[in-house]
């Protein structure tokens, strides 16, 4: 039976320029009170790569790295009922509060989003709040992706954190 998933409070300072959302945080991230806390879960290192926030520095000190660079992290949604941890078990989302977020952090200059899931549900609940927005489809970090080899997420994401 599906339960209901509550997601976590966004990582950012007020002087945010880049936007990371992914769907709704697995198992094993909400086990840990962790963004991305599956241990194969890519995003950290590629955060390690991009920043130097990765998974040998603690888990407070990479969210700080982050922070300072400009970058926040959150998800789309806020609550919704899932059966495990796949992003495609997802039922009666409920977003979180963009309006707020985009009223307390004004310096937003482009949104990353972690993977279809993620991306499916901005277009449906948040694109209409900040139609001009560059939003940038990414390559899901999640260890359930592995369409696609590493360095090419990899590729991906540098080139969208930095503005290639």
């Amino acid at each position: 039976m599906p339960m209901i998933v509550q997601g976590f409070d966004p990582i950012a300072d007020s002087d945010a320029r880049i936007l990371i959302l992914g769907s709704m945080p697995g198992i094993a991230s909400l086990e840990a009170n962790q963004y991305y806390g599956h241990p194969r879960n890519a995003f950290w290192r590629i955060m390690g790569d991009v920043y130097g926030a990765g998974l040998e520095r603690p888990y407070a000190e990479r969210t700080t790295i982050l922070k300072e660079q400009g970058v926040a992290v959150w998800d789309v949604l806020k609550l919704c009922h899932r059966e495990g941890s796949l992003d495609s078990n997802i039922k009666d989302e409920v977003p979180n509060d963009f309006a707020t977020f985009f009223e307390v952090h004004p310096g937003i200059e482009r949104v990353l989003l972690n993977g279809g899931t993620a991306a499916r549900s901005f277009r449906k609940h948040v694109r209409a709040l900040c139609p001009g927005l560059p939003t940038v489809a990414l390559p899901s970090t999640s260890p359930a992706y592995a369409a696609m080899r590493f360095e090419e997420k990899l590729r991906r994401w540098r080139d969208a954190m930095l503005g290639a």
